[in-house]
């Protein structure tokens, strides 16, 4: 590993964690004594293959206020995700269990990528920019504006094989002072790509009402999108991507009484969602198989906002559930685009 990609993954490291960090604030929550979870629930039979018998749903930290976009750097066994409201980048050590603040102030971040450098991307709402942290720490502005206008508030984020970026661009972060700063939109609720040579922002698609989570079928030949304020019932879009031009829109799911999130797809097609919204039932991660269909549920005490695989074998799940970060050894691995 180069230097400089050591100096970005200790970036932040001797920051002091604060009440994140006391055993205190687990006392509240406490992991199944049973093997196997019951907050692991089949809804198709089909489930029962990705699920193991012996592994349960661990708390490795709490204590944000609202935790989101979470990423794996498997280079340096950390988990990083944003505390939006707190205005900070966190890390978990997986080694040594230790939390500390990765970037603070993190201009109200909320979803992060890797780029096929390996290198941290974020969508700021702050800033209402994506930036990419280079090999030594600093900043690079990828995207702030559209033909002189300013973005909205960058939610979530994704790399195709190509090494383009794709982002969504509700204007959540900028609706109020709670996740960045109270201002006007300019430009539409859009979904935008970077192009991977020129970074040319472009238009990748209009019209989709609350764009949120997002993420490439393990081929990549299908984008998956949240539209959060669809009516009457948020739903999961699809595209067929074709030469980097998304065609064939379609719903791919309705989630009924449910709230997707963030997604994320493994090596076999299934979508991870991070669900909740409406009453404690519904709090947690739902699992779809490749045709759209409800296979599994694991029930969390809070909402889950977005999700990503890490660890070793990309077969932990880790999620982001309101205060708290959680985690899930399963029989599945994230998928990686080639």
């Amino acid at each position: 590993m180069p230097s400089s990609r050591r100096d970005l993954l200790k970036l932040g490291g001797a920051v002091a964690a604060s009440a994140l960090l006391t055993r205190n604030s687990f006392a509240s929550w406490a992991p199944s004594q049973r093997y196997p979870d019951p907050a692991i629930v089949a809804l198709d039979p089909s489930f029962s293959k990705l699920i193991l018998p012996s592994a349960k749903i661990e708390r490795i930290a709490t204590g944000c206020r609202w935790a989101e976009g979470p990423i794996w750097f498997g280079d340096a066994r950390m988990l990083l995700w944003s505390d939006i409201p707190n205005n900070a980048v966190m890390r978990w050590d997986e080694v040594t269990g230790q939390v500390s603040a990765f970037r603070k102030p993190s201009n109200n971040s909320n979803g992060h990528a890797r780029d096929r450098q390996g290198r941290l991307l974020s969508c700021e709402h702050d800033t209402r920019r994506v930036t990419r942290t280079e090999y030594d720490g600093t900043l690079t502005v990828l995207a702030d504006s559209y033909q002189g206008k300013r973005l909205n508030s960058p939610n979530d984020i994704a790399v195709s094989a190509d090494g383009s970026i794709w982002f969504s661009d509700p204007p959540f972060g900028i609706a109020g002072f709670y996740e960045g700063h109270h201002a006007e939109s300019e430009l539409p609720e859009n979904l935008y790509r970077i192009a991977p040579d020129s970074g040319e922002l472009t238009i990748a698609m209009e019209g989709i009402r609350g764009p949120n989570g997002l993420c490439f079928s393990p081929d990549g030949k299908i984008l998956y999108v949240v539209e959060s304020r669809a009516q009457p019932n948020r739903l999961i879009l699809a595209w067929d991507v074709v030469d980097n031009q998304l065609k064939n829109k379609r719903i791919h799911i309705d989630c009924g009484n449910g709230t997707a999130d963030g997604i994320a797809c493994d090596t076999a097609g299934n979508l991870w969602c991070g669900w909740g919204m409406g009453s404690p039932e519904l709090d947690g991660v739902r699992v779809f198989n490749p045709q759209g269909k409800a296979i599994g549920m694991i029930h969390l005490p809070e909402r889950c906002a977005n999700l990503c695989f890490g660890s070793e074998q990309r077969n932990r799940l880790f999620m982001a559930a309101s205060t708290s970060i959680y985690s899930l050894f399963v029989n599945a691995q994230g998928a990686i685009l080639v």
